[in-house]
């Protein structure tokens, strides 16, 4: 597989007292036609590294390739790299079209060239109806879907997005990300996308790197990222868990058995690295556990909360070490809850569902 876009021990440095370090020593390698997804926190370096990669930013040290080629003196414009912000920049008085062929305008392309670009585009981004209409008549949708197609018509070879579905409403941002999956599985390009929203990371990456503080905390597939975080942060930070301190009693190669504060004893998964004895740390995803008869469970609570979210109910309990957990259950006409806010109910989950985090 070619690697489009790869950084060795990239920083980002800025002046100041004390000097603020947005990004500490990145390193990572992002594939060729790969939908890839910067995750984390605001402030977490996602867009600094964006910027640097587009040439708005330049390194304080580090490397920077594309395709096997420093990128480091290269300036934006002559970078086969195109960016889609958060405020799309389209020019309301011009009309779909004519905002689709200003790019390959100002880059002196032939008329016929830029005529029959256009009408691609259009069709691409499902646009055709609306190619005459002046942009700022048309929905915030609808101007993204312009931004996307004036973005894609140069032909890049990466496309940067800016987290441009923060401005659109629940249901427009849902149908907006399948539409971006399928653009960049249509056209082949890399798509390089910034977001904080755990859940649109989820849906559209083929891989996803999870950022906090200026650095890359784990690289991996959507599946691997959730089921499998590596650190307490990832776990955190990507979908609803619950930790719980547990005592390593034995392990090999991936697998650990713990004691729980109930005194029960489970299966749990090693990261990578990870401890391999002593206390550590827990993560069960919500849907990975059940109530049962108090006790039937590995782990016993009280019921504080129920809370009904249409698909699902989450239950929140407060475990007898005083450990708050939360249970999530899919709603369905199979599926009736046997406990009432106040029982005290047991919780099990199947084994090597747990997983041991690194410090």
């Amino acid at each position: 597989m070619t690697t489009a876009i790869s950084a060795r021990s990239l920083r980002k440095v800025y002046p100041g007292t004390p000097p603020v370090e947005a990004l500490a020593g990145a390193d990572l390698d992002i594939q060729d036609n790969e939908f890839f997804t910067l995750l984390g926190p605001s402030g977490c370096g996602k867009t600094t590294l964006l910027r640097m990669i587009a040439g708005f930013e330049h390194p304080t040290s580090g490397s920077l390739d594309m395709f096997g080629a420093s990128l480091l003196d290269l300036p934006p414009y002559k970078r086969p790299i195109n960016t889609v912000f958060q405020s799309y920049a389209l020019f309301p008085h011009l009309t779909v079209s004519q905002n689709i062929a200003f790019g390959l305008e100002m880059l002196g392309k032939p008329k016929t060239e830029i005529k029959e670009t256009v009408a691609q585009m259009v069709d691409l981004v499902q646009m055709s109806e609306l190619a005459d209409r002046q942009t700022g008549q048309i929905s915030g949708g609808q101007q993204q879907r312009v931004a996307l197609a004036r973005a894609l018509a140069p032909k890049p070879r990466v496309l940067l997005l800016d987290e441009p579905l923060s401005a659109l409403d629940f249901k427009l941002r849902k149908e907006m990300q399948l539409e971006l999956k399928r653009l960049q599985t249509e056209t082949g390009i890399t798509f390089i996308f910034v977001t904080h929203d755990q859940e649109e990371a989820l849906t559209m990456s083929d891989r996803i790197a999870v950022m906090n503080a200026g650095s890359i905390r784990q690289i991996g597939a959507p599946r691997d990222i959730y089921d499998h975080p590596a650190e307490r942060f990832v776990a955190d930070f990507i979908g609803d868990t619950n930790f719980l301190s547990a005592q390593i009693t034995s392990s090999n190669a991936d697998r650990a058995r713990v004691d729980l504060s109930s005194g029960e004893s489970t299966s749990a998964r090693l990261p990578e690295g990870g401890a391999r004895d002593g206390q550590v740390t827990l993560a069960i995803r919500p849907e990975h556990a059940k109530l049962v008869m108090p006790d039937d469970g590995l782990l016993r609570g009280t019921l504080e909360n129920i809370v009904y979210f249409g698909t699902d109910t989450h239950i929140h309990l407060r475990l007898t070490d005083g450990t708050p957990f939360t249970l999530r259950q899919q709603n369905n006409s199979e599926t009736e809850l046997q406990f009432a806010k106040g029982d005290t109910a047991g919780i099990r989950f199947a084994p090597d569902v747990a997983q041991v985090l690194k410090d």
